[in-house]
C-alpha cells in the first residue's frame, strides 16, 4: 500500500491511500485539477514526482496545435 501523509497540526496526522482514482494534478498553464494515472504516466521509467506536469486536455490540444503551425 502507497499513501501520502501530512501533517495538519502538531497532533493529527492525515494518511490517504493512493489508488488510480484518487492522484490529482495541476495543469502548469490554466490551473485546472486533472486526474493521472500514475502506473501509465511512468510506464517509461523516466518520470519523476518533482520534475513532471501534466496538461488538461484543452491546454494539451492547444499547445499541439502550435506546434503543428
Amino acid at each position: 500500500m502507497f499513501y501520502v501523509k501530512e501533517k495538519v497540526s502538531p497532533s493529527l496526522d492525515v494518511t490517504v491511500e493512493i489508488h488510480d482514482d484518487n492522484v490529482f494534478c495541476t495543469c502548469p498553464e490554466c490551473g485546472c485539477e486533472v486526474e493521472i494515472d500514475l502506473a501509465q504516466l511512468f510506464s517509461d521509467g523516466e518520470g519523476d514526482l518533482y520534475g513532471t506536469s501534466v496538461f488538461c486536455r484543452d491546454c494539451s490540444k492547444s499547445k499541439l496545435e502550435a506546434l503543428r503551425k
